[in-house]
């Protein structure tokens, strides 16, 4: 009886650290905003393929650096930070013909799962919520450096590319003069939190 209760317990510990180690595997990345770059771009009536820039973010990454597929990341884009070079454009994509960001403040990701496509690639699925609808996209994720950053911290980069259409989220005007497939290009550099 002692024996088996001493397995018991013994099983229920190993059991307990293996969790344990599981759940800690995956850290807490940092976004570096001063390295970090969010885009969108678009057809404008065959003429030019201007660029949007959105410059403010917040984000949680969560990275597990032996075996990225048990990463996650969700990030925060305020359409506050939304710049084009050009105010009054600014302005008109941020009314309600557009974006209305007076309604809907933030364009949101949220990935659902990761897997690896190649030695330094990945296809992150995600919740992609734009203009109050919220639908699945997936980023093709390269991945560019896992390893010690500049200041010698632990330190991840990824760039990282997605379509979609602007029309499915509701914001359908002008199209297809102006396209409705808005390309995103993310570049991410990361260092892990204190």
């Amino acid at each position: 009886m002692f024996r088996r209760t001493m397995l018991a317990s013994a099983l229920i510990v190993a059991s307990a650290t293996v969790a344990s180690a599981s759940a800690l595997a995956a850290q807490k990345y940092d976004i570096d905003a001063n390295h970090t770059y969010v885009t969108f771009s678009y057809d404008h009536f065959g003429f030019s393929k201007p660029v949007i820039k959105l410059e403010k973010f917040s984000g949680d990454l969560q990275l597990d650096t032996a075996d990225l597929t048990k990463s996650s990341i969700t990030i925060t884009l305020p359409l506050d930070g939304l710049h084009t070079g050009v105010p009054k454009l600014d302005d008109d994509l941020k009314a309600p013909g557009f974006f209305d960001a007076a309604k809907y403040p933030d364009i949101v990701f949220k990935s659902t799962k990761v897997e690896k496509t190649g030695a330094d690639s990945l296809a992150i699925t995600g919740d992609l919520t734009v203009h109050g609808t919220t639908k699945p996209v997936v980023l093709a994720t390269k991945i560019n450096k896992i390893g010690d950053g500049p200041m010698g911290k632990p330190s991840a980069g990824f760039d990282a590319d997605t379509t979609f259409k602007r029309s499915d989220f509701g914001v359908g005007k002008f199209a297809p003069g102006v396209s409705d497939e808005i390309k995103v290009h993310i570049s991410l550099d990361s260092h892990l939190a204190k």
